[in-house]
């Protein structure tokens, strides 16, 4: 018998993977065209009807690349999450056993106000991906691929936290500044650039207490052990 997560993972798998240029170029105007009227018309009122006509197609020839349009949302989603992991590429090639802080969070969150920019879509996206069951699963992908990542970058520039305290961080600095940077990207001008310095502040006053020299030796009793316990709570449980 087949199980419902099996059956909702089937409803959102593409008809057949693209293999030949023209069904590649088609499934990408399918995914842009898509991502285009998220952020025209809203999750609600995105139809594949409302899509076909914008391609110029049947719903029918619609219909042979995804079945239905969560598994279209979820190609789209899949595609952010590609997206994310590249941008995330280029800031790990940075020199971060060399860099201070400021410099990193200046140049980090840069790169990603650029894929955030590009993807104008990812509001909607982003509340599709936690409000339907069928994407759900690319939210959470998302969410730890981010907080991983980010906590291997935070171990080059040398923090000394614990790892429960780093993914505590990685995950601050992800719910903080995704909602932050779609604030950015919706404004304009001179708003737009006062938001974007308060976030980098705010992400510079989150990361300072545990970055390299400004780690005061004498108060690390205050960072936990890898337990989830602080050290003096350790020691009296021993």
């Amino acid at each position: 018998m087949t199980s419902k997560p099996e059956k909702r993972v089937n409803s959102v798998n593409p008809r057949r993977q693209p293999i030949q240029a023209r069904a590649k170029q088609r499934t990408r105007q399918i995914l842009d065209v898509t991502a285009r009227l998220l952020g025209e018309a809203g999750f609600d009122e995105l139809t594949t009807i409302l899509i076909a006509k914008e391609l110029g197609i049947s719903v029918g020839s619609l219909y042979h690349y995804f079945p239905n349009k969560q598994s279209i949302l979820y190609a789209l989603g899949d595609r952010w999450l590609e997206t994310m992991s590249q941008a995330l590429g280029d800031i790990e090639q940075f020199p971060l056993e060399q860099l201070d802080l400021d410099r990193f969070v200046d140049q980090a969150i840069d790169r990603m106000v650029i894929v955030y920019r590009d993807e104008r879509a990812i509001l909607p996206l982003a509340q599709a991906m936690w409000a339907v069951p069928e994407l759900r699963e690319l939210d959470e992908r998302h969410d730890q691929m981010i907080i991983d990542r980010m906590m291997a970058m935070f171990r080059r520039l040398g923090f000394v936290s614990s790892d429960n305290e780093l993914n505590r961080l990685g995950r601050v600095y992800l719910e903080s500044t995704h909602a932050l940077l779609l604030v950015v990207v919706n404004q304009v001008g001179r708003r737009s650039e006062r938001t974007l310095a308060d976030v980098k502040q705010m992400v510079l006053q989150l990361l300072r207490p545990h970055f390299r020299d400004d780690v005061v030796l004498a108060g690390q009793n205050d960072i936990e052990g890898p337990d989830g316990l602080l050290p003096a709570q350790s020691r009296l449980s021993d």
